[in-house]
C-alpha cells in the first residue's frame, strides 16, 4: 500500500496503516505530537502502536529539537544478522544444546559478563572505536556515573522484553545468525533522566502531554542530551556487536568440522535519532521502532518468536523519511497477553523452534504481534524483500 494522511493535522502524518485498525489511544498520540511546535512531518509504519509519549513505529521529524520520550529508554536498540555458509542440512535434529551454548556465552535478562569481555577476542570490532567510547563514558551524565563498572560487564548482553538471539534458516536453506538488543541499564537510566530533565524546561509546561518535553537546539541541556543519545547509540551498536561475535564462537565451535565462514554482518537501529536534511532543511529524525530504509540501505523487519523475519533493502521513500518499519509490532499489551494466553498456547505457537515455552515468556507468544507478512505487503514502496527467515533456535531472556 502506499500512505494515507491522517486529516486535520497543522504537518502531514502519512500512515502506511489503515487508521481504523490502530488503538484510539495511539492515533490520539500520532495528534499530540503533530501540535508540537518543532514538528515537520510524522511518518506513521504499519507496525505501528500504542506507546510513551509517541506512538511506537513512527518517524518523528523536528527542526531544532528533540524528544527524549519519543527515542524511548533503549536508547540504540536494534538489530544485527549475518549469512552463515552453513546450511539447514548442517544442522542436528535436536537443537538444544546448541541453544544451551548460546545461552552459556551470552548473559540474557538481568545478567552480564563476570569481567568486560575482551574486544580483541571478538571479531570485527575496532579497538580505536572501543576505547574511544569508554573514553567518552567520561562526559555523559554524572547522574549515571556510578554505573560504569555495570555498563562494561553487561556489554554483550541481552536483557529481556523483545529480545532475542535467534538462528534462522532462510528459503533457499542457508543458515543466518540474528539478535536484537540495545543498551541495556546504562542506556535505560541516560534516558530517564534526561526525560526527567526536560519535563522541568520552561516551554515544555503546556504540553498536552509531558511525555512530549523537548530540549531545544543551542541550549546547555540539548547539548548535553546529544552527547549521552550519541554515546547510547554506540553502545548499543558495540553491544550487538560484541554478542554476535561471541556467537559466532558458539557457532565456530559446534560446527568446528564445517569451517564455518561468515557474510557481512547487517546492522540497523530502531530506536534512535539521526541528523538528516530533507526539502532543504536540516532536521532531527526520531525514528521510534522505526528502521532507515534510504536507497540501498539493508535492513532487518522481524517477526515474533514463532514467525519469519525479514531481511529487507530501502528504496529510498522520502514520503516516510527514509524509514520502515522495525518489526511486526505488538497488537496487544504484555499484560493483555499474559491474562488471553497459556503456556501451552506459547507451546503450540512456537512448534519446530528450540525455545522457552514457559509462562516467563507468554508476553512474547506470537498470537500478541501483528502477522509479519501483512506488515511487509503494507510497506512495499518503502523496502523490497531480500531474504524471508524462519527461526529454528530463539533465545529469550
Amino acid at each position: 500500500m502506499s500512505y494515507v494522511e491522517m486529516p486535520g493535522a497543522k504537518v502531514p502524518i502519512r500512515m502506511w496503516a489503515d487508521p481504523s485498525t490502530v488503538e484510539d489511544v495511539a492515533l490520539q498520540q500520532l495528534r499530540n505530537v503533530a501540535t508540537l511546535p518543532w514538528i515537520k512531518g510524522l511518518a506513521v509504519m504499519p507496525d505501528v502502536h500504542y506507546g510513551k509519549g509517541a506512538t511506537v513505529g513512527s518517524v518523528i521529524a523536528m527542526h531544532g529539537a528533540v524528544c527524549p520520550a519519543a527515542v524511548g529508554v533503549d536508547i540504540g536498540c536494534g538489530m544485527s544478522a549475518v549469512r552463515t555458509s552453513l546450511t539447514a542440512n548442517d544442522l542436528p535434529g535436536d537443537l538444544s544444546r546448541l541453544r544451551s551454548r548460546i545461552e552459556q556465552a551470552i548473559p540474557v535478562g538481568r545478567g552480564m559478563h563476570d569481567e568486560m569481555v575482551d574486544p580483541g577476542r571478538v571479531f570485527g570490532l575496532s579497538a580505536g572505536g572501543w576505547d574511544d567510547l569508554w573514553e567518552r563514558f567520561d562526559t555523559v551524565a554524572d547522574a549515571v556515573k556510578f554505573r560504569r563498572e555495570r555498563a562494561t560487564k553487561q556489554m554483550g548482553s541481552l536483557g529481556s522484553g523483545n529480545h532475542f538471539v535467534e538462528v534462522c534458516v532462510d528459503t533457499s536453506g542457508s543458515v543466518w545468525l540474528m539478535l536484537h538488543s540495545g543498551s541495556r541499564n546504562i542506556g535505560k537510566e541516560l534516558a530517564e533522566y534526561h526525560i526527567g530533565e526536560a519535563q522541568k524546561l520552561s516551554h515544555n509546561q503546556g504540553l498536552v502531554d509531558r511525555d512530549l518535553a523537548v530540549f531545544i537546539s543551542d541550549t546547555p541541556q540539548m547539548a548535553a542530551y546529544r552527547n549521552d543519545l550519541f554515546w547510547a547509540q554506540e553502545y548499543a551498536k558495540y553491544n550487538r556487536a560484541v554478542m554476535m561475535g561471541l556467537l559466532k564462537e558458539v557457532v565456530r565451535k559446534e560446527f568446528r568440522k564445517a569451517k564455518v565462514t561468515f557474510e557481512q554482518e547487517i546492522s540497523c537501529h530502531h530506536n534512535y535519532v539521526a541528523e538528516e536534511r530533507y526539502e532543504g532543511m536540516d532536521l532531527l529524525v526520531t525514528r521510534k521502532g522505526a528502521i532507515r530504509a534510504g536507497s540501498g540501505d539493508f535492513g532487518i523487519i522481524p517477526g515474533s518468536m514463532g514467525t519469519g523475519s525479514y531481511i529487507v533493502k530501502g528504496l529510498g521513500n522520502e514520503a516516510s523519511f527514509n524509514s520502515a518499519s522495525h518489526g511486526a509490532g505488538r497488537k496487544m499489551s504484555r499484560n493483555a497477553a499474559k491474562r488471553r494466553f497459556s503456556a501451552r498456547d506459547l507451546e503450540e505457537q512456537t512448534r519446530g523452534v528450540e525455545c522457552r515455552k514457559d509462562s516467563g515468556v507468554v508476553d512474547e507468544i506470537p498470537g500478541a504481534y501483528k502477522p509479519i507478512e501483512q506488515v511487509i505487503d503494507q510497506q512495499r514502496d518503502l523496502v523490497e524483500v531480500v531474504a524471508k527467515l524462519k527461526q529454528v533456535v530463539c533465545v529469550k531472556g
